[in-house]
């Protein structure tokens, strides 16, 4: 141990204190922390040391994406558990401690099941699936006086497919051992969080049923203002008070401690690491990206894009089309806000480009093509596939690509396609400042498609702004690490979190003027009105 005395010399000095807690609890061995990380199609641990956040080992496994039917996505809560755990069993295999871990995941998607048994009642549903989307309509239309956004003051969000609420709605009224489990008093309901921690902490024997504020700020049934469950909106939603909601927890505290058990294999001394920390995927990444600030924003490149705005301890409430969602609460300080912006289509309109158009062989390919052109010859591409997200909120949108010419040759289009990407991105930011009124210097970026430097330069020739993109881009799983390990104290605060060293981020100035910026912005808006509007119901013989 380090001798009390030599402690209270270096108090005058925060990064040397804060090193030799690091090292308080384990003479000359390095403190480690631990975070699941369980997305959309696959799940990962990884070990982080505590002092440097360096990864120490990891492990990832992919996991089925069931499809019953059109615009259904399910996936099976035991395999997202037995992939977590074996997951966390790998990474492990060489280390015998942990000081804690963390739980990051997709957000929106839920599982239901049976308290006694511990059995799920039914796949769990995706945040991308729209099943509910004649529910959604007809619940809008007939008990919502045609009002989206009758919940927004209280929740933060309108009433869509995309949240939890409307899946369970959906559960309660289709699926019979549901409703006999309400019945029976034993549905529990959860988001993957939910089901990972109550699993992990003993499941049937003691395991705790808990969720964090993010996560809890995505059903459609937390109140923004209060963090806790609404009475009114579970009644509004159909929900009901007949299903076991978790407690709503901060980030950054002790839930419970990891359970092992013949079962699950999972190593004896792991019997006394605490699960203290656990946060929405994208809430997540802000943490990673230390988006601690208002007026911080990250934006994370992967299927679609998902932009937040820290915007400090007083929720915003968008008139131009976002989310207001909680950034994150560590322990009992006060929740931290942001306002958010989903865009539908980036990652997946490269796989678009490979996979329906034969454009470019695979994702490596895309920037080389793209390459070859300076610009896009006058080319606008909207890939409104199935409507605009933020900020339009228009599901009646399609697909359009304006401009062509003769001239015109692939390699144009897919570096339309790629500034498509940006000039979404471009128009939630214009969002987030319109509703906000902060300035906005720089963009954190992170995800999948980071990587591709020439988006992030077209990123920021489009902002007129720098785009910052880390060394570690896994910054999600990092973001609930660090969670975690404020929960046991590892760090006492984010002044204490280790900063990553400047110099290995990469930093995208913008190249272009103001003028061409904006001339590039007009057109944008032209293309996407031409894209508006064409979808309309019962008109199948244009799908």
């Amino acid at each position: 141990m380090i001798h009390r005395h030599f402690v209270y010399a270096l108090s005058k000095n925060a990064n040397l204190l804060a090193r030799c807690r690091l090292y308080s609890k384990h003479t000359m061995t390095l403190q480690r922390i631990g975070a699941i990380d369980q997305g959309t199609t696959s799940t990962r641990f990884m070990v982080f040391d505590a002092s440097t956040l360096r990864p120490l080992a990891t492990h990832q496994v992919c996991h089925k994406q069931i499809f019953p039917q059109p615009g259904w996505v399910e996936q099976d809560p035991m395999e997202i558990l037995g992939n977590a755990i074996t997951c966390l069993k790998e990474s492990c295999k060489d280390i015998n401690q942990l000081e804690c871990v963390g739980i990051t995941n997709q957000r929106e998607t839920v599982v239901v099941w049976d308290k006694e048994t511990g059995a799920p009642l039914y796949n769990a549903i995706t945040w991308n699936d729209v099943r509910t989307a004649k529910d959604v309509q007809s619940f809008v239309t007939e008990e919502c006086n045609g009002d989206h956004n009758i919940f927004r003051e209280a929740c933060g969000l309108p009433v869509s497919t995309y949240f939890s609420a409307m899946k369970l709605r959906w559960l309660i009224k289709n699926v019979p051992e549901v409703v006999d489990a309400m019945a029976r008093g034993v549905c529990m309901f959860g988001t993957v969080d939910s089901w990972l921690i109550w699993n992990l902490t003993g499941g049937t024997n003691g395991g705790v049923h808990a969720t964090d504020v993010t996560n809890a700020s995505r059903t459609m049934l937390m109140n923004i203002k209060t963090h806790a469950w609404d009475d009114e909106l579970i009644k509004s939603t159909g929900v009901g008070k007949d299903i076991i909601l978790p407690e709503i927890k901060s980030c950054a505290e002790i839930y419970g401690y990891i359970m092992p058990t013949k079962e699950n294999g999972i190593p004896e001394w792991m019997s006394k690491v605490p699960i203290s920390g656990c946060v929405g995927d994208q809430q997540s990444a802000c943490i990673g990206q230390r988006c601690f600030e208002p007026g911080d924003i990250k934006n994370t490149y992967g299927t679609g894009c998902f932009m937040l705005m820290n915007t400090g301890t007083l929720p915003v409430t968008s008139k131009h089309g976002l989310l207001t969602t909680v950034c994150y609460q560590f322990g009992q300080n006060p929740p931290v806000y942001a306002l958010e912006g989903s865009v539908a289509v980036a990652g997946s309109g490269i796989r678009w480009l490979c996979d329906n158009m034969n454009l470019v062989e695979n994702n490596d390919q895309v920037e080389s093509v793209a390459r070859t052109v300076n610009n896009t010859a006058g080319v606008y591409f909207v890939p409104a596939f199935s409507g605009l997200f933020a900020p339009h909120w228009r599901p009646d949108a399609r697909g359009v690509i304006v401009g062509l010419t003769q001239y015109v040759t692939r390699a144009h289009v897919v570096r339309a396609l790629l500034e498509s990407i940006c000039h979404q991105s471009v128009d939630v930011i214009d969002a987030m400042v319109n509703d906000t009124h902060i300035a906005v210097h720089s963009v954190h970026v992170d995800g999948g498609m980071s990587i591709n430097s020439l988006i992030m330069q077209i990123q920021a020739d489009l902002l007129g702004r720098n785009v910052i993109r880390p060394a570690f881009l896994e910054t999600t799983v990092l973001g609930a690490a660090i969670s975690a390990a404020i929960g046991v104290n590892v760090y006492n605060g984010v002044d204490e979190i280790p900063k990553c060293n400047g110099s290995e981020n990469v930093t995208f100035e913008p190249e272009i003027d103001g003028p061409t910026r904006g001339k590039k912005k007009r057109r944008w808006d032209m293309a996407v009105q031409r894209s508006l509007a064409w979808h309309v119901d019962g008109d199948e013989e244009f799908e």
